[in-house]
């Protein structure tokens, strides 16, 4: 079992700090939520604290004394997360070494959190629909018949799900089910007059004593915060490290702010700023691939239309190669196999061939692309293709898992 992701302890409440207008109204709905067994869907920027409000239902529920079971659902693979969610059978795949119990089966006589759940891919969400209407769960590779949970699902999600289903990204039945209580956490900047009881309540947490001068507590609050509470706790933590002995003052969070990745007019139309931001980093040698990137898409601070984007865009500058995207990037190309294979693996990797079609007709680009269409009608693989460790994997369950070098 995985007790390390699951929250057993009953007397471990979550603490919400503030005393806003906006925060009292979240955590009065959120109250009234817990008390009633109904699905509860959390929408906010990221860092707002969406996992905090979802332990602070289950905590204040009559199932506090279940299990309490998160499951990230941008941070596991789309061919994974029905084995993640559904658990699976020894053998039942390539890599399916042991029996596992999943996230939903866990999570019996408690709830389970379904973290970004608008990263679903379609299948997932038929799937996630026929067990919010049944109850009933099958093991990846069972021959038994299905076996039936009592499970509470709390989703939650950054993104605009209704505007998905408009778009035909996701299941508006799927929708319906899972918003019986819609609860959204308002952003840090909305609510500033929190901001000094969790300056507080944070430095507190970090065992250092901090105090701030006035000017510091004035530029802090206006600060638009980007990254909401989470960016708030890592200045804390920073400011923890740098600053004894004497009150925090204008040049220390000036300090900070000149490191940050990222700057504060990111703040309201993040989804498309980030991906320009990540480009004109990457292209202009401020910011790298793995250091950057990576690291906010495993944070869940970028998701994988982000990422597409922000390889796209790379693409459409590099005629459709994907080495020519590494030397755009800045990044070697003993980086091929490692970045396509990553990209592949979350589902993100963009198709180059309709970049390619892009080149000038009379130019080089066009004539080489003319002279490639024609190899191909021959079986040759394109030059871009001929060393990708292409691995077509199937969902979890399908025991299929083909390399192609």
């Amino acid at each position: 079992m995985r007790k390390d992701t699951i929250d057993l302890d009953p007397d471990r409440k979550p603490t919400i700090v503030g005393s806003s207008a906006a925060l009292q109204r979240a955590i009065r709905l959120a109250t009234h939520a817990a008390a009633r067994n109904v699905k509860v869907a959390i929408t906010g920027e990221s860092g707002v604290g969406k996992d905090v409000f979802a332990r602070f239902i289950h905590a204040h529920s009559p199932r506090a004394h279940g299990p309490f079971v998160p499951l990230n659902c941008a941070g596991v693979a789309e061919t994974l997360l029905e084995s993640e969610l559904f658990g699976h059978m020894r053998g039942s795949f390539t890599g399916a070494y042991r029996d596992k119990i999943g996230s939903l089966e866990l999570a019996n006589q408690g709830t389970v959190f379904l973290d970004e759940i608008g990263d679903m891919g379609p299948r997932m969400q038929a799937l996630l629909l026929r067990f919010l209407e049944t109850g009933e769960i099958r093991r990846v590779g069972s021959e038994s018949a299905n076996a039936h949970v009592d499970v509470r699902v709390i989703s939650a999600t950054n993104r605009n799900l209704f505007d998905m289903v408009r778009k035909g990204q996701f299941r508006e039945d799927l929708y319906y089910r899972v918003h019986v209580v819609h609860l959204q956490i308002p952003p840090l900047r909305a609510r500033t007059e929190d901001i000094r009881p969790l300056l507080n309540y944070l430095a507190a947490r970090t065992g250092e004593t901090l105090t701030f001068s006035e000017d510091a507590l004035r530029m802090l609050e206006a600060y638009p915060w980007p990254g909401n509470v989470r960016e708030l706790h890592n200045v804390i933590e920073q400011l923890a490290s740098l600053v004894r002995g004497r009150p925090v003052d204008v040049d220390d969070l000036q300090s900070i702010a000149a490191h940050r990745p990222l700057g504060g007019d990111v703040a309201h139309d993040r989804r498309r700023s980030i991906v320009n931001e990540l480009y004109d980093g990457l292209t202009g040698g401020t910011m790298g691939f793995w250091e950057d990137v990576h690291r906010l898409f495993i944070s869940r601070d970028l998701t994988r239309a982000d990422l597409r984007r922000l390889i796209g865009r790379g693409l459409a500058a590099s005629s459709g190669s994907y080495r020519g995207l590494l030397n755009r990037f800045g990044m070697s190309q003993q980086d091929y196999k490692t970045l396509l294979n990553f990209l592949a693996a979350h589902e993100c990797r963009v198709d180059s061939r309709g970049y390619r079609l892009r080149a000038t007709p009379g130019s080089r680009s066009s004539t080489t692309r003319s002279r490639l269409h024609q190899d191909s009608r021959l079986g040759c693989p394109e030059p871009d293709e001929l060393l990708v460790d292409r691995t077509i994997t199937k969902p979890a369950g399908s025991g299929l898992r083909v390399s192609q070098r």
